[in-house]
């Protein structure tokens, strides 16, 4: 549950900002995204980490090189797959939560 807290936490700052929600926990084989939301003619892909403590490295941190190749891949699949096309305009990002997932500080960092 605690996953999903970090989610919906994450979801809701998405949606203040003006997103429409697509899609959650949108999955391939191999790779998932966990929030796939719109904004303007943007489709935005979001990964959600949280991280209670520092002690292991930030939740930005946690985000390997290999994790942002599959999101690529689950990206371009979902733009393909349930838009038609895979050459529209889209944002790879990390919605990070330091500290718990109600109460923690949240940042969003795009991924370029």
């Amino acid at each position: 549950m605690k996953g999903a807290d970090a989610e919906n936490r994450a979801l809701a700052a998405l949606l203040e900002q003006g997103h429409t929600l697509l899609a959650r926990n949108y999955r391939i084989p191999g790779g998932e995204i966990d929030l796939v939301t719109r904004l303007g003619g943007v489709f935005v892909f979001s990964e959600v980490r949280q991280r209670r403590s520092a002690r292991y490295g930030s939740a930005l941190e946690s985000v390997t090189l290999r994790k942002l190749e599959l999101m690529q891949r689950a990206a371009l699949t979902y733009l393909f797959r349930e838009q038609g096309r895979d050459d529209l305009p889209c944002l790879l990002q990390v919605v990070s939560i330091e500290g718990e997932a109600a109460s923690g500080v949240l940042s969003i960092t795009p991924i370029e």
